[in-house]
């Protein structure tokens, strides 16, 4: 019996002199916290981040706290230099975590780094990537994300390559064709987008008018409201509720090749097979990523649909694009590379300053930021 629970990370620093973290990249949410030195045996063996280590660290002694499908973490807020992949943000908020639920995080992974909009911020501060745009540090506003996959799971390290983020700038190199924007949906300020219509196995799903998925790179799963998802795996012959060890996750026969597809802005996007089977029960009975837990009408478009994508995430004008994978990026998955070496600048010609929430900063020169993630798997 396995379940292919995994999480992306990349690296950042935080402190003078700076302490290097990996943190899982979540566009879910928008606060970046890092655990304690005082978060207890949960976080044994995890690199946490010591206050009475930076010069530059200043406590906001503001109470934090966190909820999701993952876990939940609480800790307080407080300001330091934070620096990832060739920019530095002086006053970045963050948290520090003193309180975390078992198996929240995934080693090596000390913390979250939130890529979302300050509207949905825990700690009511701007986020490390909104400071960047805000700041006018980038030379485009907006970050773009490749994810990969395995081509065997059974066969994956606990470490493997898990694909690019990219801070400024799109790369080419990894997408073919248009990319097609849809706005955030409502004039929210949250990555979230308007949903037309699922498609499962060639039929199309009633979804009401008021359907919306956010895209979140934070989970493994795509997430529906409980009656849809009911109805969706009525399209597979043979799918059931599963039980036991997988309590929560829906059962249906290996042999079936699922075909499933959501539609944006009047496109169509297909979740790959491979990434629809999230584990198994036996030889013949597969888990699939599918899962219920969200309100009427709030689909989470998770790891299981983005791997199929490559997406730009925009702030201006508020909207994530997709575009269909290369070849070059699709050759990259499961390939067996090492695992990238962090990639936090360290020559201080190549790092861009910027004060936290300060706006028309002229920054030059533009440093062409490349985040290499990491993939970390847990085969149970």
């Amino acid at each position: 019996m396995e379940l292919a629970f995994h999480s992306y990370y990349g690296s950042l620093a935080i402190g003078s002199p700076p302490a290097l973290f990996d943190v899982a990249i979540d566009t879910g949410s928008s606060d970046l916290w890092v655990v304690g030195p005082w978060c207890g045996k949960v976080c044994d063996g995890l690199d946490t981040f010591d206050p009475l280590s930076s010069t530059t660290f200043h406590n906001l002694s503001l109470p934090f706290s966190v909820a999701c499908f993952l876990g939940s973490a609480s800790g307080y807020v407080a300001e330091d230099v934070v620096e990832m992949a060739g920019f530095s943000v002086r006053g970045q908020a963050f948290a520090v975590i003193d309180e975390i639920s078992q198996d929240f995080l995934i080693s090596p992974t000390s913390g979250r780094l939130g890529l979302g909009w300050r509207s949905d911020a825990a700690s009511n501060h701007t986020p490390f990537a909104q400071n960047l745009v805000s700041s006018g540090a980038l030379d485009s506003p907006l970050f773009s994300i490749q994810l990969a996959r395995y081509s065997n799971i059974s066969n994956a390290e606990k470490l493997e390559p898990g694909g690019v983020l990219t801070l400024g700038y799109i790369d080419t190199d990894l997408y073919t064709g248009p990319i097609e924007y849809i706005d955030v949906s409502g004039g929210s300020l949250r990555w979230e987008l308007p949903l037309e219509s699922i498609s499962m196995q060639g039929s199309s799903l009633q979804l009401s008018a008021s359907s919306v998925a956010i895209i979140d790179t934070g989970i493994p799963y795509i997430v529906g409201p409980a009656s849809v998802v009911r109805s969706i795996y009525g399209q597979i012959p043979g799918s059931s509720l599963a039980g036991g060890d997988f309590e929560g996750f829906y059962q249906y026969p290996c042999s079936t090749r699922v075909n499933m597809s959501f539609s944006f802005g009047g496109s169509m996007w297909s979740v790959n097979p491979a990434d629809f089977y999230f584990g198994q029960v036996n030889s013949s009975v597969c888990i699939g990523a599918l899962i219920d837990g969200s309100d009427s009408s709030t689909w989470i478009l998770g790891d299981a649909f983005l791997k199929s994508v490559y997406s730009v995430f925009r702030y201006d004008p508020p909207s994530v694009g997709f575009a269909s994978l290369s070849e070059a990026a699709l050759a990259d998955n499961g390939a067996g590379d090492p695992v990238p070496t962090p990639t936090m600048a360290s020559d201080p010609t190549e790092v861009t300053v910027v004060d936290a929430a300060t706006l028309g900063l002229g920054l030059s020169p533009f440093f062409a930021a490349t985040a290499v993630i990491a993939s970390v798997v847990w085969l149970l």
